[in-house]
């Protein structure tokens, strides 16, 4: 199960969807314990920004039959808080640490990256180009000409490995791919959620979120995932990190079939904090079943 993902050795392929697993609230919880046992291989930071954010007026979330719509906005401290506070706290998990950074421009994003991005503790950076509930990450991330700029002007900030994370509210995510590979990314992330709109429940057809719109995620963009990331690994020489609705290893295993290098869990620790050791040991047993069935000289029929 051990990957080497951008230059690092990582214990196994499974790490967590930026902003849906608190490790500090987590290790409140759970205590000492959650270090010793902690799910993923990798932690992903939720989104720092230049500046504090409240996020969105509520309310914030919605439930479908079959995921979860959010409109959270991105509420975080700031990046100055970010490294005095947090970042010490992070530095103890037993895992490398990335940084998921947003700017509202181009500069702003590259302001943010180079605070971050001379810091030791910090393995990676990933670049939230895509987030559905603030109207200029999708503007950066949709358009392939302006994500590519966007890179490459971070690229000049830090020697950090990148990681771009794309958006699936885009005409064709391959090219936003191309782009972010030609600009000097190190990997690519996909799909973040998927612009949803929950009506009020009175039946009057006003919209419940507070500010209108959020970020379907969940099961049920589950094979809109597959799509995307098999179509992204066909044209981009990067590694992926695949998310999307993942619940269970086969679900994990079917992503890394398509293409992807390592499995975000998102939505599903919401539910179930614990899910994300629970599909990593799944994925094991599947890994390990296909090896069984691997005749000599061939090749493993599942989680390539």
């Amino acid at each position: 199960m051990s990957v080497t993902f951008c230059g690092r050795q990582l214990e196994h392929r499974v790490v967590n969807g930026s902003g849906t697993f608190d490790a500090i609230a987590a290790e409140r919880a759970f205590g000492p314990a959650l270090r010793a046992a902690f799910p993923f291989s990798a932690y992903v930071s939720k989104t720092i920004t230049l500046r504090p954010r409240d996020g969105n007026a509520p309310p914030r979330l919605w439930e479908t039959p079959a995921g979860m719509v959010n409109s959270i906005g991105l509420p975080n401290k700031g990046v100055a808080a970010y490294l005095a506070e947090d970042l010490p706290r992070y530095a103890m998990l037993p895992v490398p640490l990335i940084t998921n950074v947003m700017g509202g421009t181009g500069e702003e994003l590259a302001e943010v990256a180079a605070a971050v991005g001379h810091r030791p503790e910090i393995f990676a950076l990933e670049l939230n180009v895509s987030c559905p509930n603030v109207a200029t990450g999708l503007d950066i991330g949709a358009v392939p000409s302006d994500l590519e700029a966007v890179v490459r002007r971070v690229r000049a900030v830090t020697a950090k490995p990148l990681i771009v994370k794309l958006t699936p509210n885009t005409a064709d995510v391959t090219l936003c791919a191309q782009a972010a590979e030609a600009a000097g990314a190190d990997a690519v992330s996909l799909i973040n959620t998927l612009r949803a709109v929950p009506l009020h429940p009175d039946g009057r057809g006003g919209r419940w979120l507070g500010s209108g719109q959020g970020g379907l995620s969940g099961p049920a963009i589950r094979v809109v995932a597959l799509a995307q990331v098999a179509a992204v690994a066909e044209r981009v020489a990067l590694p992926i990190i695949g998310m999307g609705g993942v619940q269970h290893g086969r679900h994990a295993a079917d992503l890394l079939s398509a293409g992807a290098t390592l499995v975000a869990v998102g939505t599903e620790s919401f539910r179930d904090p614990r899910a994300a050791g629970r599909i990593t040991e799944e994925l094991k047993a599947l890994e390990n079943a296909g090896r069984a069935r691997t005749p000599p000289g061939g090749q493993a029929s599942v989680c390539p």
